[in-house]
């Protein structure tokens, strides 16, 4: 299993999965479905949020929370494949939106943060 600088632990088979601070906050950028779209697995994470694939514990990756209507706090997860492929859609846009990216895009964290989460995120 690939490691990645820690701040966020999660416990996978008895070793520690972990995750950067940039990586937290690119996987915050990833949009998701409206709440009002996800079947109770996905909402609870238990399926991944774009696909319905079941997850396990070894192959989810958590999304961070997230607030929904009514007060309440989701705690999406996602696929390895569809992670990546949402970094890859959010890297494209944001890179042209971006004044930083457009002027000098060496110098953006979060274009590198995205980017670096479309390399790195695995099954």
């Amino acid at each position: 299993m690939r490691r990645i600088t820690t701040t966020v632990e999660a416990f996978v088979a008895g070793e520690t999965r972990t995750s950067s601070s940039a990586d937290v906050g690119a996987l915050a950028l990833l949009p998701i479905p409206r709440t009002s779209t996800l079947t109770a697995l996905q909402a609870r994470g238990a399926a991944c949020v774009w696909c319905q694939t079941l997850l396990t514990i070894e192959t989810a990756v958590d999304l961070g929370e997230r607030p929904a209507p009514g007060g309440v706090t989701l705690f999406p997860r996602g696929c390895p494949d569809c992670v990546r492929a949402a970094a890859l859609r959010t890297y494209g846009v944001h890179s042209g939106a971006c004044e930083q990216c457009v002027d000098n895009p060496i110098v953006c964290d979060t274009r590198r943060a995205l980017r670096r989460l479309a390399l790195e995120v695995h099954g």
